[in-house]
C-alpha cells in the first residue's frame, strides 16, 4: 500500500520550502483506519468505538530512502470489542485524537474487522512514497 500527502502536508512542504512558514515535524506520527477513504483536502470516515485507537508509527516507520519509506515491523491496532466495519483506507496523523492528516492512502484489499479481531500491518505491508 502507497499513498499520497494531503493538501494539508503538501502547502506545509511548499511553504517551508519557500520559506514563508516553518513546520514543525510531528513529535509522534499515528496511523488511522477509515471505513470511508479520506482524499487529498482530508474527510473521511475513521473507525471509531469497539476499543479502536490510532497507533504511534514514529518508531516502526524506517527511515526515507529513494523517496520512500516503509514499515520496518509491526504496526497492531487494539483488538475490536466491537465491529469496526469495513477498513477501505489509512492516514497518517500528527495527533492521537483529532489533529492533521498528513498522508492517506486506500487498502490493497478492503478487511472488515468483527468483535475479537485484531488488524496487523504486518513488516514491509505500508509504504509511503512520494515516488
Amino acid at each position: 500500500m502507497a499513498g499520497s500527502l494531503t493538501d494539508y502536508a503538501e502547502n506545509k512542504i511548499v511553504d517551508h520550502t519557500l520559506g514563508k512558514a516553518s513546520w514543525t515535524m510531528p513529535t509522534t506520527a499515528y496511523l488511522a483506519l477509515f471505513t470511508v477513504a479520506p482524499t487529498d483536502a482530508g474527510g473521511g470516515t475513521e473507525v471509531s468505538g469497539g476499543s479502536y485507537a490510532r497507533v504511534a508509527i514514529t518508531s516502526t516507520m524506517g527511515s526515507s530512502s529513494g523517496g520512500s519509506s516503509t514499515n520496518s515491523g509491526t504496526i497492531t491496532f487494539p483488538t475490536a470489542s466491537a465491529g469496526w466495519g469495513t477498513v477501505v483506507a489509512f492516514a497518517v496523523m500528527d495527533a492521537l485524537t483529532v489533529g492533521n492528516m498528513i498522508w492517506w492512502g486506500d487498502l490493497t484489499a478492503s478487511k472488515t474487522v468483527a468483535s475479537g479481531d485484531t488488524l496487523v500491518f504486518n513488516a514491509s505491508q505500508l509504504t509511503l512514497s512520494l515516488t
